[in-house]
């Protein structure tokens, strides 16, 4: 592996996003069936520091710009999606969670290269009991995506009074992220899907473990908040919305990279011309070019103006509905290319040790995320007109 992290200065993340790019290529197929990223692409992700990202310095982290982190992943998910969505889960994940909590409590989880964290949606069969200095935490979660790299993980829990009742805190029902070792949990290796399969996203629970206050921080609660600086300001929602949208469009440029590969040599048996003479063949190249480019744009500009308001401490809704708009955008944009460049390259696509049969199914499934679908447009679309609503996942 290139030594050239082992220095005390480190290349931007994105330069070393893509030097890991040749050893991701290589890994993929064995992480798809292996169902996990494989150790030698852990090891890699170690030895390059992508697990501390977003991790604020006073931890040991870079504290790195969010268009950074953006790019990053897209350098990621270039390669490999599911390695892409482990370092966006891990980061985003670990940030989200040091941001509530004590800087003891977050340096004795988060110390180190390995600082991963992993946890799945919050899922309505948990209990979590406020008892005297913590929680007595039981429930069934899924897609614990990463978790079979990372030694802590979590779960998302309404609180419960020992009566039964909703724990209220700060005037709201108080819901809670709830940290442990993962060899507290118990494990089902369930994780049998169309794409992302390397992520290793298994169902995982436990019973009446106790959690301590310190462990339990309550995510994306400005009166909880420990840390300042635009990380800690912009919720946690956005930023996986942001890494996630970056794995997405990464998985996009390939497919078109490659597709235009394709065209400039093959004749499509019911043609009568070269693709690369035909003209459907170029407008649908443009257009995609065009489709990806300008999503991509998009993003890094909401991005932008978020993160700025965030460092002049003046995050507004519209800044918030901005980037929430760009990147479930720019997911349905990528993924409507990959489709595209899948059916264009005709059969060839269809083989195995062709480039395009994993990445549609990676592509499809990162689809399927709630941070791609539409009724995000349709929030925004109320905020524009100016209907009343409850806003979310901002």
């Amino acid at each position: 592996m290139d030594t050239m992290v082992q220095s005390s200065i480190l290349p931007p993340a994105p330069v070393r996003a893509r030097a890991l790019q040749p050893l991701l290529d290589a890994e993929g197929p064995e992480m798809d069936r292996r169902r996990e990223v494989t150790p030698a692409v852990v090891d890699a992700l170690v030895e390059y520091d992508m697990l501390r990202l977003l991790l604020p310095r006073s931890l040991g982290g870079q504290e790195i710009h969010l268009l950074d982190f953006c790019k990053t992943t897209e350098a990621v998910g270039w390669a490999d999606a599911s390695v892409g969505w482990f370092v966006n889960q891990s980061n985003v994940s670990a940030a989200s969670s040091a941001a509530g909590m004590s800087h003891d409590a977050a340096a004795a989880i988060f110390d180190g290269p390995r600082t991963g964290l992993a946890w799945g949606a919050k899922h309505n069969r948990s209990t979590a009991i406020r008892v005297e200095g913590g929680y007595r935490l039981t429930g069934q979660w899924s897609y614990l995506s990463g978790g079979r790299h990372t030694t802590w993980i979590g779960a998302h829990s309404a609180v419960q009074n020992p009566d039964g009742t909703p724990h209220i805190r700060h005037g709201r029902p108080d819901d809670r992220s709830f940290l442990f070792l993962r060899s507290k949990a118990r494990i089902t290796d369930d994780w049998q899907v169309l794409g992302l399969r390397g992520t290793g996203s298994d169902t995982y629970a436990v019973e009446d473990l106790f959690i301590p206050d310190a462990h339990a921080p309550a995510r994306d609660a400005i009166e909880e908040r420990r840390l300042t600086g635009p990380l800690a300001t912009i919720s946690s929602h956005l930023m996986y919305a942001t890494g996630f949208c970056g794995v997405s469009l990464g998985v996009g440029r390939r497919m078109l990279e490659t597709y235009t590969e394709l065209a400039r040599g093959k004749q499509g048996r019911a043609s009568v011309t070269p693709m690369a003479r035909n003209n459907a063949v170029q407008k649908d190249i443009g257009m995609m070019e065009a489709k990806l480019s300008g999503a991509r744009a998009f993003l890094h500009e909401a991005i932008v103006a978020a993160y700025d308001a965030a460092v002049a401490g003046d995050l507004t809704l519209d800044h918030r509905m901005r980037l929430r708009l760009a990147t479930t955008f720019a997911m349905n944009e990528a993924t409507d290319v990959s489709v595209a460049c899948y059916r264009g390259a005709g059969t060839t696509a269809i083989l195995n040790d062709a480039p395009f049969e994993r990445r549609l199914r990676d592509a499809l499934s990162v689809s399927q995320h709630l941070q791609a679908m539409p009724a995000h447009l349709e929030m925004v679309g109320r905020h524009i007109i100016g209907t009343e609503q409850t806003p979310q996942f901002l």
